[in-house]
């Protein structure tokens, strides 16, 4: 028996004797599922293969199980999930397992989004098959890097950084005027720019900012400590001086 023919015989006997997973279905696992994809993009971030082995190990189960729930409601089965991804790679894939060549990243992906467009029955919208519960930042990056793929794109980095100080003075011009929608469309336009700029100078921004997000933690953490052992509460301390157990907490890195 092969590891995935034993990880498969390990659900279904999980399915059938064990209380807590006969009682789960595809709303339940959705948590679970979520938090193993986060987990496993951490294992990624921090660059552990170890971690990242056990991870996809998980993810791998998550799948397995929804999949053998869905066997079990006569949806489908891991086989048929299995036949319908090689079957949509090989279709996406025409320079590899067809005639045609593609001289570079950039042509496979102007291909791909030919090929969706000129698909019977496809949608004129560009973005209908992305996820809607991709985060925000995830998602604007997934579509203006396809709205730059069918030509719709700024000419030169420069534009890009013109256009993120122009959305900053808009909005100190809404924030200015007290009406609070406009700021807030503003700032979904200035961090819509941002994402922009990240996406040309080929940097994926929910990564960066999941990075940036994990040295604002560790960072904070250490004025935290600094705080309790100087015994008082953070909010007790001044900002000069958290300010200086920020900057200590950086050097520590």
């Amino acid at each position: 028996m092969t590891p995935l023919e034993s990880l498969a015989a390990l659900v279904e006997k999980l399915r059938q004797e064990c209380p807590w997973d006969r009682e789960q279905t595809p709303e339940t696992i959705r948590a679970f599922l979520l938090e193993e994809c986060y987990e496993t993009l951490e294992a990624l971030d921090a660059g552990d293969a170890n971690g990242l082995r056990e991870e996809l190990g998980d993810l791998l189960f998550q799948i397995f199980f929804l999949a053998t729930v869905a066997r079990e409601r006569g949806w489908f089965d891991l086989s048929a999930v299995a036949d319908a991804v090689s079957t949509k790679m090989i279709e996406r894939h025409p320079h590899v397992f067809g005639e045609t060549r593609a001289r570079d990243a950039a042509e496979v992906k102007r291909s791909w989004e030919t090929r969706k467009r000129r698909k019977a029955g496809a949608s004129a919208d560009p973005f209908e098959s992305l996820p809607k519960g991709l985060p925000a930042i995830a998602a604007a990056f997934r579509m203006a890097s396809r709205a730059a793929d069918l030509g719709f794109d700024w000419e030169r980095d420069a534009d890009v950084a013109a256009k993120i100080e122009e959305e900053l003075q808009e909005w100190r011009q809404a924030a200015g005027s007290g009406d609070a929608s406009a700021e807030e469309r503003e700032i979904g336009d200035l961090l819509l720019s941002v994402v922009n700029l990240a996406r040309r100078r080929h940097v994926d921004p929910e990564a960066a900012l999941r990075r940036t997000n994990a040295r604002f933690r560790a960072r904070f953490a250490g004025v935290a400590r600094r705080a309790a052992e100087s015994g008082r509460e953070i909010g007790q301390i001044g900002a000069a001086e958290l300010d200086a157990y920020w900057e200590e907490a950086k050097k520590e890195e």
